[in-house]
């Protein structure tokens, strides 16, 4: 048997309540956070995958001006890359400045203020979640390109996809890093291989993947406008999504947590760096132009190792990465939530950890608002495409301007350096976040334009919400000194049992008076069965009035309620307490035999009173002791 107590008015969890302490710092705990490497495989698959489609993207915009156009590839990869090693040595920095994870959030909210951390989070948020969707979405548009008799199940494969990243991710992080390890090891590997044969190729081996299909090449352009040329710096700045994920996710690593993910963030960088370069090189070393129906990526694998096997190798690693790059959110997005949990502009309980360091709550809701997308686009990439990486950019940006303002603030050795590259970097980003919105703006990205102010009011809500709490509850003063008041314990009960005797021993304990209160209604049979519990308890004569309440409407919880309203009323300094005794089954299936009496009763209470409930359960697998009423038949109060 066991009791537990819950203030009726009290929240669940108070503004600025502090978890337990946290187990991961010690060694024991260790063992569920990532090492270096571990850290590359669950916080770098989104960046990683982007190369199969960031090249592209810079293809596709340059070809517009036809081949003349396709030789500004290279030219635009160096400038990403140039970007791609500001973001690295910028975050880098963050890691080591907010060892608490947060990325930009965390900067914003130090140096650029309250307001524009939310807009940092807000954009974040939209990010990871439409990278959840993206991801997904992509991997299995690479499945259904090599098996088109599954293009009509594409949406449920999606969801099943992402049932199976969820699951992997509620075992905790370290078991999701041992679970993607093999398929990153396996997508860079035969990336990097691919690099490395086509480079020592004078020309294509095999173009069989593109034979038929269409090109999208533009005629007759000779000149590339400054504008085509940020377009196209922009769709391929796509590549740069993930980058983050690391400075969000530090609290996930080993100790020296910050040494770790420094390292991670460097790791990242070089692979996603000279992936991107070599694949440019690539492109203008073969003379490949866009065409509908194949992706760059398929041509450049048939380039370099023609139509075999090596060929549906890169193929293979490209769409299970793809598919499985949504875990980057999984490993970032529950952190960032955890820290605007415990900031009071998200609920508390996302702050909560399970035994396996994983912030569970926060896993479960990005998988739910992710399911709820990819039913929505029908599981279509292109549906999300024009919404994704204008939130990573805000946050860049923002991140970028709280650092030169770090910078200045600290102002260590070298320091204007520092803000300088910073400040060129958050120039680049909000450049890249302009042309984006502004491109994509009729395709989709208003949603994003409008979500986001909605997502700070959300948080601006919520924050208010636990101050008012806050300011109920008095936190953060001394309080009066405790005292005894007059306690008044009230037990609804609606026969004699073994149940009813537990629960008078109970209340006797806790309170000074006890009152136990029974709902009778005016039909006959019922009449009959109030007068025979009347009768009983006279002949048991436990020394606890019993108080009949008449309920017009056959009700059960309003009339007792209503009683202890007017205890209430009629006892002002007393502590009225509500003791609802309820069985325990031996085993799960049997609580469908259960009337759920006590949770009416104690909804009915919680509404409407300031009493205290106390819920008794009584096992029925407990061994009997002596001395206690017979058993009656089973009843619930």
């Amino acid at each position: 048997m066991a009791i537990q107590v819950g203030k009726a008015t009290a929240a669940a969890q108070g503004p600025g309540q502090e978890e337990p302490p946290d187990t991961g710092a010690t060694v024991a705990g260790d063992r569920h956070k990532l090492t270096a490497v571990q850290g590359l495989a669950a916080l770098s698959l989104d960046a990683m995958a982007s190369v199969a489609y960031g090249p592209e993207s810079i293809v596709l915009v340059l070809a517009a001006a036809g081949a003349y156009g396709l030789g500004f590839t290279l030219p635009v990869t160096l400038a990403i890359a140039a970007l791609l090693a500001v973001l690295v040595a910028s975050y880098r920095q963050v890691i080591a400045a907010f060892p608490d994870g947060g990325g930009s959030y965390a900067v914003a909210k130090r140096h650029l203020g309250r307001r524009t951390s939310l807009v940092a989070a807000a954009s974040l948020i939209l990010d990871y979640v439409l990278n959840v969707a993206v991801s997904v979405t992509a991997g299995v548009a690479a499945l259904t390109s090599a098996f088109p008799g599954l293009h009509g199940q594409r949406v449920w494969i999606c969801l099943a996809v992402l049932v199976l990243v969820t699951g992997v991710n509620l075992r905790g992080v370290v078991d999701s890093a041992k679970a993607f390890l093999v398929p990153t090891a396996l997508f860079v590997g035969s990336i990097l291989a691919m690099i490395t044969v086509g480079l020592f190729r004078d020309g294509p081996v095999s173009t069989a993947s593109a034979a038929g299909h269409a090109s999208a090449l533009g005629e007759g352009a000779t000149t590339v406008g400054a504008l085509l040329l940020l377009k196209a710096f922009a769709a391929g700045c796509s590549a740069l999504t993930g980058v983050e994920a690391v400075a969000n996710a530090v609290p996930s690593f080993r100790a020296p947590a910050a040494r770790r993910a420094q390292r991670t963030e460097v790791a990242l960088g070089a692979l996603l760096g000279v992936m991107l370069i070599s694949l440019s090189i690539l492109i203008g070393r073969f003379h490949l132009q866009p065409v509908e129906g194949v992706t760059v990526l398929a041509q450049l694998a048939d380039a370099s190792f023609g139509h075999n096997a090596a060929f549906y190798v890169v193929q293979f690693a490209t769409m299970v990465l793809l598919a499985l790059a949504a875990n980057t959110s999984f490993g970032g997005l529950p952190v960032l939530m955890s820290l605007l949990a415990r900031d009071n502009h998200m609920p508390h309980f996302f702050a909560l950890k399970a035994d396996r360091q994983v912030h569970r709550h926060g896993v479960v809701w990005l998988a739910l608002v992710s399911a709820v997308l990819l039913v929505f686009s029908g599981g279509d990439t292109n549906t999300l495409v024009p919404l994704f990486a204008i939130g990573v950019f805000v946050g860049f940006t923002i991140c970028q301007v709280g650092m030169v303002l770090h910078w200045y603030g600290e102002r260590p050795k070298g320091w204007q350096t520092k803000a300088a590259l910073n400040g060129f970097g958050a120039l680049l980003t909000g450049v890249s976040a302009m042309v984006v919105t502004a491109t994509k703006f009729t395709e989709g990205a208003w949603l994003i334009v409008l979500a986001l102010p909605l997502i700070v009011l959300g948080f601006e809500k919520v924050h208010r919400a636990y101050a008012e709490i806050g300011e109920r509850l008095e936190l953060g003063r001394v309080p009066q000194p405790p005292h005894r008041a007059h306690s008044l314990v009230v037990v609804p009960v609606s026969g004699l049992s073994r149940l009813t005797c537990q629960a008078l021993t109970a209340a006797r304990s806790l309170g000074d008076e006890v009152l136990a209160v029974t709902v009778t209604h005016r039909t006959e049979e019922d009449r009959q069965s109030a007068d025979a519990l009347r009768r009983d308890w006279e002949l048991w004569n436990p020394g606890v009035e019993l108080i009949e309440l008449a309920s017009e409407k056959r009700a059960l919880g309003r009339p007792i309620s209503a009683y202890v309203r007017k205890l209430a009323r009629t006892h002002p300094d007393a502590q009225v307490t509500v003791l609802i005794p309820e069985t325990e089954p031996a085993h799960l299936w049997q609580r469908i035999l259960q009337n759920q009496r006590g949770s009416v009763v104690a909804h009915a209470v919680r509404r409407d009173t300031d009493a205290a409930i106390c819920r008794l359960r009584f096992r029925l697998d407990a061994p009997q002791t002596e001395g206690t009423v017979p058993d009656a038949p089973f009843t619930e109060s």
